[in-house]
C-alpha cells in the first residue's frame, strides 16, 4: 500500500497533474498541505501538524472536510513533516510513503525533511520514503546491489552519499564510478542513464539517489 503526504511547502513545485492522478489514494496532509489538498478536491484521511501557516477559515474547512486531525503545540520535538510520517507509518503500515510540498522555500526546512530517513524512528522506513516535486524525486538505499530505471523528463542522475559509505559503484550509468569511499557526505551529480536501466551498488553506508530534470517541468 502507497501512502501520499501533502506538506505546506512551495506550491510551484508540487506536480499537479501526477497527484491528480493519485487522487483516490490514501492521503495525509500535512499543515498547510490539507488546505492545498481539500483545494484541490482531494480529502485526506488524516491531518497532521501545528497549523501555523493555516488561517482561521481555512482550518475551520479542515475540520468540516476531515475527520481525522492531530493538531501539535507549535512549540514541540518534531516537525510537521515527522509528524505526518510517523502518522503514516501508524495509521496505514505502508510498503511506500511518497512526500510532495517538501521542498523549496526554506533552506532549514528542506534539509530536515531530507535528513529525515537517517534518523532512528524512521530508519526501518528508509528504503520506502520518497520526496517528489516538479524537478526531483529522492529515494533512500541501504548498503546493496540496485537497478534504476529510466524515467520520462528526469534526465539527470545523482549519488549523493549521507554518511561515510564504501566501495560505491556506479556501473553502466554514463558516468562511472569504481570502488569509491568517502568519509564526509558528497554529492556525484550531473549523472545520466545510458540506457533504460542502470546499476549501482555499495557495500556500507546509506546512498541518496536523486532523479532530476531542467526546470519547466510538468
Amino acid at each position: 500500500m502507497r501512502v501520499n503526504l501533502m506538506v505546506g511547502g512551495s506550491v510551484e513545485l508540487i506536480p499537479k497533474q501526477e497527484v491528480q492522478d493519485r487522487q483516490h489514494e490514501n492521503w495525509i496532509g500535512v499543515d498547510h498541505g490539507a488546505t492545498w489538498l481539500i483545494q484541490h478536491g482531494i480529502v485526506p484521511q488524516s491531518a497532521v501538524g501545528d497549523f501555523d501557516s493555516t488561517d482561521a477559515a481555512e482550518f475551520t474547512t479542515v475540520r468540516q472536510e476531515i475527520t481525522n486531525i492531530k493538531k501539535l503545540p507549535t512549540a514541540k520535538d518534531m516537525t510537521d513533516t515527522q509528524a505526518g510520517v510517523l502518522t503514516a507509518i501508524k495509521q496505514f503500515q505502508p510498503d511506500q510513503i511518497d512526500i510532495f510540498g517538501a521542498t523549496g522555500g526554506r533552506l532549514d526546512q528542506l534539509l530536515a525533511n531530507l535528513y529525515l530517513p537517517l534518523q532512528d524512528q524512521f530508519k526501518d522506513y528508509l528504503p520506502k520514503i520518497r520526496f517528489i516535486d516538479r524537478q526531483n524525486i529522492v529515494s533512500y538505499y541501504f548498503p546493496g546491489t540496485y537497478t534504476l530505471r529510466r524515467q520520462p523528463k528526469f534526465k539527470y542522475l545523482a549519488f549523493v552519499n549521507l554518511t561515510p559509505v564504501e566501495d560505491l559503484n556506479l556501473v553502466d550509468e554514463k558516468y562511472p564510478l569504481h570502488h569509491w569511499s568517502s568519509l564526509i557526505p558528497f554529492s556525484w551529480s550531473s549523472n545520466e542513464f545510458a540506457g533504460d536501466e542502470n546499476h549501482f551498488s555499495f557495500r556500507k553506508g546509506i546512498v541518496a539517489v536523486i532523479l532530476s530534470g531542467d526546470w519547466p517541468l510538468h
